[in-house]
């Protein structure tokens, strides 16, 4: 069965990437993006998407410049009634940024089981 709560806040954090709110909530319910107030320079609220069978984050392969690794961070893309898809981001610890790894997967609700999001940050697309 698919888990409601998780499609709603996954689909308002697709709408809050392409709109400015106002309000003091924090974390994924956060109705803006940026640490304060509503602010142009970030795109993103990247997130974690934990698999409801095993407990574990998601993650998925991907090939860059030769190199094949995994990522388990994503930005959420498109949300319909049954599914999400998601663009593969890198984290880099050392500069404290992410990357667009232009690599889309699409996860079904019912196997999502929580959601984990990270702070708001840029990404070129």
């Amino acid at each position: 069965m698919e888990n409601n709560y998780i499609h709603e806040i996954i689909c308002k954090i697709l709408m809050l990437q392409h709109q400015d709110f106002d309000s003091d909530l924090s974390s994924c319910d956060k109705p803006f993006l940026g640490p304060s107030i509503p602010n142009s320079v970030y795109n993103t609220r990247p997130i974690q998407l934990y698999n409801s069978y095993t407990a574990t984050p998601w993650s998925f392969s991907y090939t860059s410049d030769g190199t094949t690794s995994s990522s388990d961070i994503f930005r959420i893309e498109s949300c319909d009634t049954g599914t999400v898809t998601v663009r593969l981001l890198s984290y880099d610890v050392a500069s404290n940024t992410y990357t667009n790894l232009n690599q889309f997967v699409t996860i079904r609700f019912d196997t999502i089981g929580a959601i984990r999001c990270l702070p708001d940050t840029f990404i070129t697309l």
